[in-house]
């Protein structure tokens, strides 16, 4: 069985696994040791919860020697601030034993205190693309000592818009460093930016894009609209199996109106995240989840990539994702570290469509299920599902409704054209052919 000792870490790296309880690498990480201490630049595709934090920061650790300089040796680009604050620790957890100053940045808080703290040192920088763009803007982070350069879930990012920060912090960077990206999907976007800014990388993949894990079971029940579907989650929330749950939902308002109906049958027991919601909040929640106080979060897919929460038990996709890709990112919140886990999702006729593009993707069907006994189904639709109704009527030509006066009025009113040019054309046109010909004669009687 291979351990991280065949990486012959330095002591002080080694203690800080031995502390970490970790025992044997992923294969990410396995594969990435070499290409990475090779100093080439690479490419790794590997689904999230493989391991991809350790498998760059391990060689890059591996490799570190002291330089007097208070600029950032390594930088890591990640798209939220959940995950700046994520792998900003897994570098503190691995460094224990060593002498390096970590500092993570992001939006959404003060500027000014993090300036503060770039002028204090650093030597591993981990941030969100755009708080970088504005320190680097303001000549507070400077590059000059760069070494490494890691960009985290780099679809996730061109996702969120952030193509525009990445490559103008690649532009101002010096031509000798190290590039390593990895990314969950390779798309054309991905492609281009390889093939930009990166020497001939070396690519490492660890499963074709879409592979779901093995250890996820995955369910479905067919559900007719959404207050069944809340009715639904309520229903299987009775089970005590269903204890550390993760509830998706594709925006912000349902996100809320979910939440507000599990509150009023299990109070205290279910957190709601997205983008709306302040830094210290998210992070509170995040942190009441881990420690087991409570039950579950309901929340976008700003919690579908990288974030590494222990144990969860259940994924419920209370919408389907609109693209069939982030289905494999949400379900891999759970079956991590060699753990099982249950996907289940909530699918409305609309939603059939993608759900099927997703099975072909993973090349695995989704196992479907009755509803429960004396379930109830509910008849009423939320405004939001009407309007998506009434939207494809307002596209409809109106009935004209009125009388016999209202009639003759509209055909008084109508204009028959009867494809010639209009009077007010020709006079146009006249004036514009006579100004032409006094302009031609001019000409002719200079000559």
């Amino acid at each position: 069985m291979n351990t991280f000792e065949q990486f012959n870490l330095p002591i002080s790296l080694q203690k800080a696994v031995d502390a970490l309880g970790l025992t044997t690498p992923t294969l990410i990480q396995e594969k990435s040791f070499s290409v990475i201490m090779s100093g080439r630049d690479m490419m790794g595709i590997a689904q999230t919860g493989t391991g991809k934090t350790f498998a760059y920061l391990l060689p890059i650790l591996k490799q570190w020697k002291f330089i007097p300089t208070d600029t950032p040796r390594v930088m890591i680009l990640v798209p939220t601030r959940e995950l700046v604050v994520q792998v900003a620790g897994e570098v503190e957890k691995l460094t224990e034993f060593m002498s390096v100053r970590t500092l993570g940045v992001y939006g959404g808080v003060n500027i000014n205190t993090q300036k503060t703290a770039v002028y204090q040192g650093i030597d591993i920088l981990v941030g969100t693309p755009g708080r970088i763009m504005d320190l680097a803007l303001d000549n507070v982070i400077r590059f000059d000592s760069l070494q490494k350069l890691v960009i985290d879930e780099f679809d996730e990012m061109l996702n969120l818009g952030f193509r525009a920060q990445v490559t103008s912090i690649l532009s101002m960077l010096k031509n000798k460093r190290q590039n390593i990206l990895f990314s969950a999907t390779m798309t054309e976007e991905v492609d281009e930016m390889l093939e930009d800014y990166f020497e001939m990388p070396e690519e490492v993949s660890l499963a074709k894009s879409g592979t779901p894990l093995e250890k996820i079971e995955q369910f479905g029940y067919l559900v007719p609209n959404f207050l069944t579907k809340i009715n639904l989650m309520i229903e299987l929330l009775k089970e005590d199996k269903l204890e550390r749950v993760l509830i998706f939902i594709n925006n912000k308002k349902t996100a809320d109106l979910v939440a507000e109906h599990l509150e009023e049958v299990y109070p205290e027991q279910f957190g709601v995240i997205h983008s709306n919601k302040s830094q210290n909040y998210r992070l509170n929640t995040m942190a009441a989840f881990q420690n087991g106080e409570i039950r579950g979060i309901v929340t976008t897919d700003v919690m579908a990539r990288g974030l590494d929460i222990s144990d969860i038990s259940h994924v419920v996709n209370m919408e389907f994702p609109e693209v069939s890709e982030q289905y494999v990112h949400r379900i891999g919140r759970t079956g991590r570290a060699d753990k099982s886990g249950i996907a289940i999702s909530f699918i409305s006729p609309k939603e059939q469509e993608i759900q099927i593009e997703a099975e072909l993707l993973m090349e695995k069907e989704i196992q479907f299920l009755p509803l429960p006994e004396d379930f109830e189904i509910s008849e009423k639709l939320f405004p939001f599902e009407k309007d998506k109704k009434d939207l494809k009527y307002s596209m409809r030509r109106p009935k004209v409704e009125g009388g016999e006066a209202f009639h003759e009025k509209s055909k008084k009113n109508k204009k028959v054209n009867l494809g010639g040019p209009s009077k007010t054309k020709k006079k146009v046109s006249s004036s514009v052919n006579r100004n032409i010909l006094k302009t031609r004669d001019a000409k002719r009687k200079k000559k």
